[in-house]
């Protein structure tokens, strides 16, 4: 069985103007490019049917910005960069002190992925 091959944009437009250009059959550029002829018809029908979307006014559509969900994430990067600060406090600065201390003095952190020895 074999692996099936991803082809670039640019490859696809490629053989989709060769096959627009009609100077060789489709049998012939489908040898040349190494691809289906089946391939080289969907590309070919893609191209006409997108081809008017270049030269539409404005550009590139903007993507919709959902401002609920961009609030939900500010507030999720911050309450991560809390923890964080405070997790790097607990064992950074902290693991200096502890670690000249002796055994008997170690204590456990309770943290989010199980309770950690200092």
């Amino acid at each position: 069985m074999s692996k099936r091959k991803n082809h670039s944009p640019e490859f696809k437009a490629k053989v989709a103007l060769e096959a627009l250009k009609g100077e060789r059959t489709v049998a012939e550029l489908a040898s040349q490019f190494g691809v289906h002829p089946t391939m080289i018809h969907s590309w070919k029908r893609a191209l006409l049917e997108g081809a008017s979307g270049v030269f539409e006014r404005g550009g590139k559509k903007t993507p919709e910005i959902d401002e609920e969900q961009v609030k939900e994430l500010h507030a999720k990067i911050g309450e991560l960069a809390v923890a964080n600060d405070l997790y790097e406090e607990m064992f950074v600065n902290r693991r200096t002190v502890t670690c000249r201390c002796d055994v008997s003095q170690r204590f456990h952190v309770s943290a989010p992925g199980g309770s950690i020895a200092v």
